[in-house]
């Protein structure tokens, strides 16, 4: 099984930066997309930012020009920098990868994290 683990949410006033991280680990042959999703309260959960195994990143144009989604494969890891943050950023940030286990190379899971909040304050 893999798991996902985030971490660097936090509170931060407006204009501030947070810079997030998600760990994936368990038995991993490879992982292709991972992205970014948040929650903010009474709201659907929405994608932020995706990055695939090649490095394309893609952004929704909230947080375009203040966002960037990076990995590093060697360490399994996504990170999002988040930049002049604003208080409609405020929720629960998560981590979701599509990744395959060696027991079968021909399957392609779907996992998440548990989230990890961030609150920006005007």
């Amino acid at each position: 099984q893999v798991r996902l683990a985030e971490s660097g949410g936090g509170l931060v006033q407006a204009g501030g930066s947070l810079r997030l991280s998600c760990v994936a680990s368990g038995n991993i042959f490879r992982i292709d997309n991972m992205d970014w999703y948040r929650q903010a309260p009474g709201l659907q959960r929405e994608l932020v930012a995706s990055i695939t195994g090649g490095g394309n990143s893609y952004y929704i144009d909230a947080v375009k020009d203040r966002f960037t989604i990076s990995r590093d494969n060697a360490k399994n890891t996504v990170y999002l920098q988040m930049n002049s943050l604003k208080p409609e950023d405020t929720g629960v940030y998560y981590c979701y990868a599509q990744a395959v286990e060696p027991s079968n190379i021909w399957y392609v899971g779907s996992y998440w994290g548990q989230g990890t909040q961030v609150t920006v304050s005007s």
